[in-house]
């Protein structure tokens, strides 16, 4: 995300450092279980799991917030935003898991598209950065 010229290149480069975890194949057995015990302890003790979350969230509800700034994204709440921004990549992540015969690159596109489109970004500027490789 440092490397990032603006907040919707941020947003992109967290979507792919969560994207570059779910296909990186010497973690991602690892990072499964882990997110299953996360999840499974998020009723019974959200009190070790809530600060973790949080810290992963952090650095991206600041793009957010930068972007609301700046006019790039419109009319979000940066802390509820980042929650579905995690929570399409999540699921893009599990569908991949479950089906192991998805194309990171697909779904990186089309999580980047659903995105960038909840935050009001411009069209044009989101298929750039979709069409995009990684950043």
């Amino acid at each position: 995300m440092a490397k990032a010229g603006n907040p919707v290149e941020a947003v992109a480069a967290w979507i792919d450092g969560r994207l570059d975890l779910a296909f990186d194949e010497n973690i991602k057995s690892d990072l499964r279980r882990l997110s299953l015990e996360a999840q499974s302890q998020m009723f019974a003790a959200p009190d070790l799991i809530q600060p973790a979350y949080e810290e992963m969230l952090k650095p991206l509800i600041e793009q957010l917030n930068d972007g609301l700034t700046r006019g790039v994204f419109h009319g979000v709440d940066p802390v509820s935003a980042a929650q579905s921004i995690q929570g399409v990549v999540w699921a893009s992540t599990e569908r991949h898991w479950a089906a192991a015969d998805c194309e990171r690159a697909e779904v990186r596109r089309r999580a980047l598209q659903f995105c960038l489109r909840g935050l009001g970004v411009k069209p044009e500027i989101t298929a750039d950065i979709a069409a995009r490789d990684q950043l």
